[in-house]
């Protein structure tokens, strides 16, 4: 039999608790009849009419394997998840938005995505990094769900033509709403927000004894520049925090600006980002050094003037870190230089660069051991040895069939040393520039990862394509 595939409309016919408890699952539903997929070994003669109670509409029972039923379960029904109503989803309820936010919290989601058409609309999870459906809803209840949000937030309800951004503060974690107008209405994207950074701990992030060394050194230092690259959701600001948290003290003056604060830390000075009023990453870092700083913290530079004004910063007694997108540590200093910052500056203030990627792990209860095929592997890619086999993606009840079950970071640390630095003064700079046998580079750190069977080919293609 094929897996089965429920409908996210007729998925919330069953409450999470009816599913489970007699081992059924929709199959299709009419104005006064449903159809149920239904555990074999679970099929009764009461549990029709038991059903019929539940559900109030006519009751039929497909046997299905006891395999089959579990994997639907633990996919469309997880056990974490908030119970629905058995029929529908009710927004007006006042729970629904905090149950919501209770569920994705406990699933570890990073964001969720309303989203509407033209004749649907939907709640969407990102879970270690992938988006998943959650909830289709009806437009009208959509409707009613946005001004929710807007309320909560403190934004303009009536506004439907420009974009807002706001904030709601939780019990347990803070969260950024973004608010986006499209083609049949508005987009919400609400991103989950740590709180507190206290318990963030630089030692249990992943860097490897050597790249933790060489990291270390450099905030030891009481000037210079450190920069972290990668895409967004990749970990950067979580790795800015552990080094912050790290450097607090007494006798440290430490500020901040971020888009946004994404946690709080004792003894910060924190600034939030408000370009629409002209507070920009330039103009804050520009105040920053009549205030007497001894560490700065820019969220992201994004343009020449910013980065310009870090080195500068740097460059003048101070230790400023900074996160910036390029697709490895050696690229940072190309896209500085891009940026019009002079190499000679580069070469002066730039302590370390460190590149850093997260990378889904496989469910060790399923995953499959495959042989090596290098047809598999991009064209380009050069192995740095040879391997016979390698793990893949399965799926079962403890990963909720994804294959997958939490993330691990790679770090590539670059530290700026003689031989770079007189690369970098004589615009020689390349991707072979740091040629040190005890620098990897992000695809060889991958590879790594993929040879001890810890991720699949697929999560890490297109590391190995790019670096």
């Amino acid at each position: 039999m094929q897996d089965i595939i429920i409908t996210a409309e007729n998925q919330y016919l069953l409450s999470n608790d009816i599913a489970n408890q007699y081992r059924v699952l929709p199959k299709s539903i009419s104005d006064s009849s449903v159809e149920l997929y239904i555990d074999k070994s679970n099929n009764n003669p009461d549990t029709v009419e038991e059903l019929e109670l539940f559900i109030g509409k006519n009751v039929s029972l497909i046997s299905i394997d006891s395999f089959e039923i579990e994997k639907a379960l633990s996919i469309y029904y997880r056990k974490e998840r908030v119970s629905n109503s058995n029929k529908s989803i009710n927004v007006d309820k006042g729970d629904f938005l905090e149950n919501l936010l209770g569920e994705a919290k406990s699933l570890k989601c990073s964001d969720i995505h309303f989203e509407i058409y033209e004749d649907s609309s939907r709640i969407r999870f990102r879970i270690d990094g992938q988006l998943i459906e959650r909830y289709k809803i009806e437009r009208e209840n959509y409707l009613e769900l946005v001004n929710k949000i807007k309320i909560k937030a403190k934004l303009n309800i009536t506004e439907k033509r420009l974009p807002q951004d706001g904030r709601i503060t939780n019990d347990s974690f803070d969260i950024r709403v973004s608010i986006l107008p499209t083609l049949f209405g508005e987009k919400i994207v609400m991103r989950l927000l740590g709180q507190d950074a206290s318990n963030i701990d630089l030692n249990s992030l992943g860097l490897q004894e050597q790249e933790l060394h060489n990291y270390l050194e450099a905030i030891k230092k009481p000037n210079g520049i450190i920069l972290i690259s990668g895409p967004t959701g990749s970990g950067k600001t979580t790795t800015l925090y552990a080094t912050l948290r790290l450097l607090n003290n007494s006798i440290r003056n430490i500020v901040t600006v971020e888009d946004p604060i994404e946690y709080t830390l004792k003894g910060i000075n924190q600034v939030q980002l408000k370009e629409d009023i002209g507070l920009t990453f330039s103009t804050a870092l520009k105040s920053f050094l009549r205030q007497d700083p001894d560490v700065i913290m820019l969220g992201e530079i994004r343009d020449p003037e910013t980065a310009l004004m870090a080195i500068r910063a740097s460059l003048t007694g101070h230790l400023v870190l900074s996160t910036i997108h390029t697709n490895s540590a050696v690229g940072t200093i190309s896209r500085l230089i891009d940026m019009g910052v002079p190499s000679y500056l580069i070469a002066e203030t730039l302590n370390l660069s460190v590149a850093q990627r997260l990378i889904r792990k496989l469910c060790d209860n399923c995953k499959k051991e495959v042989k090596c095929n290098k047809k598999n592997f991009p064209d380009n890619f050069q192995f740095p040895y040879e391997i016979s086999t390698y793990y893949k993606a399965v799926g079962c009840n403890n990963c909720y069939h994804t294959g997958y079950k939490g993330r691990t970071a790679i770090y590539e640390v670059l530290p700026i040393e003689n031989k770079l630095i007189e690369s970098i003064k004589n615009n020689t700079i390349s991707k072979q520039s740091d040629t040190n046998d005890k620098n990897k580079s992000l695809s060889e750190k991958a590879f790594d990862i993929l040879s001890k069977g810890e991720t699949a080919l697929e999560e890490i293609y297109s590391i190995l394509i790019n670096i």
